[in-house]
C-alpha cells in the first residue's frame, strides 16, 4: 500500500506529505496520533510536535533551520515561519567518517567508442566550436550544412555550440572561457571537432591551439575566418575530412570502469531528497564500486551540508581543498554584496523545500556514500576515479556544462518540476514524483517517484542500471531526441 506520508530520519521532528493531506486527518507516526490543523500539500513539511520560537527544525536527522515563532503540531512548516541557521566564512574540523562501498553487481559492460588515447566515449558527434562569440552565426551555417549535406550517417550528431564569449574578458572569465573550450575539444563524446575564431578576439586561436595541446589531426581542426578567402567552403572542406574519419568509428565493449557521470539536479521539490537524489547516490556508489567515477557540483547547494562531504574526504589535503571550495564561494557572494544564503527557489519553495540547508541535504544526497578523492576547481579535468567536488554555481546550464567539461560522459539531473535543457553531453532527467514524469513524458527520462509507491530504491537502481548501460551504448535521451543543446560558461567579472 502507497505511504501517504514519511518521517525520513528517527530524530526527525516534521514528516514529509507525500500525497495532499487534509486538515483534520488523523496521522499516527510513532505510536502518536497527529491532527492536521490545515491542509498539507504533497512534499511539503508539518509538525511532528508543538516547536519553540527559535528551536530547530529536523529533517534526514539534521537541522534545517529554526522555527519562527511558536509551531503548532499538526501544521504546515514552511520558509514562513521557519529560518536559516546558516552563517557566513566557518572554521571547520576534520572528523573523517570513511566508508567503503561495494557491489554485488560487477563485470557489467557499454558498447563505446575507445579513443586513441585511451579516453572512452559515449557518442560519436562532430562539434563545431567558436573560438569568440562573433562567429556563432558561420558555425551554426556549417554544422547544418554539414547535417544536410551527410544526412548524419556514419556519426550519433553534428552540433554547433555557440556562446557569448572570448573577446572582451579580463582575468579569470577570460580563463574560464579557454578552459571550457580546451575541454570540449578534448572531449571523448566527440569524434571531430572543428574550432573556428575569428582572427582579432583576446582568445587567439593560435595561442588556443597550444593550450589545447596534443590532438589527433585527423580528427580535430582549426580555421580562422579573417585569413580565409571564404570562410564557408574552407570549413566545409576541414569538415568533409573530419567527417571521413569520425563516420568510420565503431562502438566496442568497453567495461562500466569507464563511465564517468555527472550528478546534478535543479527545480528540487520536497520529494528530491526521498527519491531521486537518494537513487543517484545508490548508482553513484555502484558505480564507484565498480571503478567508475562520479562528480558532484553546485557549490552553493552543499552549504549547510558542507561538513559531511567534508568529512568524508579521503585525507587532510583533500578536506583542505573542500574548505577552499566552500569558503571561496561564500567569498564570492559577499564580494558581489549579495547574500550567501538567497537560496532556495521560488519554485522550490513551491515544491516544499523551505531552508538553504533542507535543499543541500537533499542535494547532497546524489553521491551516496563514498569517500570524496579530490577537488576540481572550475574548468579543471577528471585526474582520479571515484567520487570528486567540482566548483561551479547552481545555475543548471553553467553547472551542466561545467560536469561535460570536467570529463563527464552524461549528466545525470534529478528534478522535481521539470526542465527540457541539455549541454553538450547527454543531459539525462530523472523525475522525483510521478506526476511530473506523466504529464512531461517529453522532458522526463526516467521516473524515481515510484520509489514512495510500490518500487524499493534497491529495485528501482537495478532499473536505472540497466537504463544508464542503455544510454551510453547509444540509447538517445530526450534532450538529444529534441536536439536541445548548449553550453553556459561561469563569468564573474568585467565585460569590456
Amino acid at each position: 500500500m502507497k505511504t501517504r506520508f514519511l518521517k525520513i530520519n528517527p530524530a526527525d521532528n516534521v514528516a514529509v506529505a507525500i500525497d495532499t493531506l487534509s486538515k483534520g486527518e488523523k496521522i499516527n507516526i510513532d505510536s502518536d496520533e497527529i491532527v492536521l490543523i490545515e491542509n498539507i500539500p504533497a512534499g511539503h513539511k508539518f509538525a511532528l510536535k508543538d516547536l519553540d520560537e527559535n528551536e530547530n527544525v529536523i529533517k534526514y536527522g539534521y537541522p534545517i533551520g529554526h522555527a519562527l515563532g511558536a509551531l503548532s503540531k499538526g501544521g504546515l512548516v514552511n520558509e514562513k515561519n521557519i529560518k536559516t541557521n546558516l552563517e557566513g566564512i566557518l572554521d571547520y574540523t576534520y572528523d573523517p567518517q570513511l566508508e567503503n562501498v561495494s557491489s554485488n553487481k560487477t563485470g557489467l559492460t557499454f558498447k563505446g567508442y575507445k579513443r586513441s588515447n585511451g579516453d572512452v566515449g559515449i557518442r560519436n558527434e562532430i562539434w563545431i566550436i567558436p573560438t569568440v562569440g562573433c562567429v556563432n552565426g558561420i558555425v551554426n551555417e556549417l554544422a547544418s550544412a554539414l547535417r544536410n549535406e551527410t544526412g548524419g550517417e556514419g556519426v550519433d550528431a553534428i552540433v554547433a555550440y555557440p556562446h557569448n564569449y572570448g573577446c572582451s574578458q579580463l582575468g579569470d572569465d577570460h580563463e574560464n572561457t579557454r578552459k571550457v573550450l580546451r575541454d570540449m575539444v578534448l572531449h571523448p563524446n566527440a569524434g571531430g571537432v572543428l574550432v573556428v575564431g575569428l582572427g582579432c578576439e583576446n582568445n587567439q586561436l593560435d595561442t588556443f591551439r597550444e593550450f589545447v595541446g596534443e590532438v589527433d589531426e585527423s580528427r580535430v581542426k582549426f580555421m580562422i575566418t579573417q585569413q580565409v578567402g571564404n570562410e564557408y567552403e574552407e570549413g566545409m572542406k576541414l569538415l568533409r575530412e573530419i567527417y571521413d574519419v569520425a563516420s568510420k568509428d565503431v562502438r566496442t565493449d568497453v567495461p562500466i570502469s569507464e563511465l564517468k557521470v555527472g550528478l546534478k539536479c535543479g527545480g528540487s521539490d520536497g520529494f528530491s531528497g526521498i527519491t531521486a537524489n537518494p537513487l543517484l547516490g545508490v548508482f553513484s556508489d555502484f558505480l564507484i564500486a565498480n571503478g567508475g567515477t562520479s562528480i558532484l557540483t553546485e557549490v552553493p547547494e552543499m552549504f549547510g551540508a558542507e561538513t559531511i562531504l567534508m568529512n568524508r574526504c579521503k585525507d587532510r589535503e583533500t578536506f583542505d581543498k573542500t574548505v577552499h571550495l566552500i569558503n571561496d564561494f561564500k567569498n564570492y557572494f559577499t564580494k558581489n554584496n549579495q547574500p550567501v544564503y538567497e537560496n532556495p527557489s521560488p519554485g522550490n519553495k513551491a515544491g516544499g523545500i523551505s531552508t538553504l540547508e533542507e535543499k543541500s541535504l537533499g542535494c547532497t544526497q546524489k553521491c551516496g556514500k563514498a569517500t570524496v578523492q579530490d577537488v576540481l576547481m572550475y574548468g579543471d579535468r577528471i585526474k582520479t576515479k571515484g567520487l570528486s567536488l567540482l566548483s561551479s554555481p547552481g545555475n543548471d546550464l553553467v553547472a551542466a556544462t561545467a560536469l561535460a567539461s570536467s570529463g563527464c560522459q552524461i549528466v545525470l539531473f534529478t528534478t522535481g518540476r521539470g526542465t527540457p535543457f541539455g549541454t553538450f553531453v547527454p543531459t539525462m532527467k530523472i523525475s522525483t514524483n510521478s506526476n511530473l514524469y506523466k504529464n512531461k513524458p517529453h522532458w522526463i527520462d526516467f521516473n524515481a517517484g515510484v520509489i514512495v509507491e510500490d518500487k524499493t530504491i534497491e529495485e528501482t537502481c537495478e532499473q536505472f542500471i540497466e537504463y544508464i548501460i542503455r544510454v551510453a551504448s547509444g540509447e538517445e535521451v530526450n534532450n538529444e531526441k529534441h536536439n536541445y543543446r548548449e553550453i553556459a560558461i561561469f563569468k564573474t567579472g568585467v565585460t569590456l
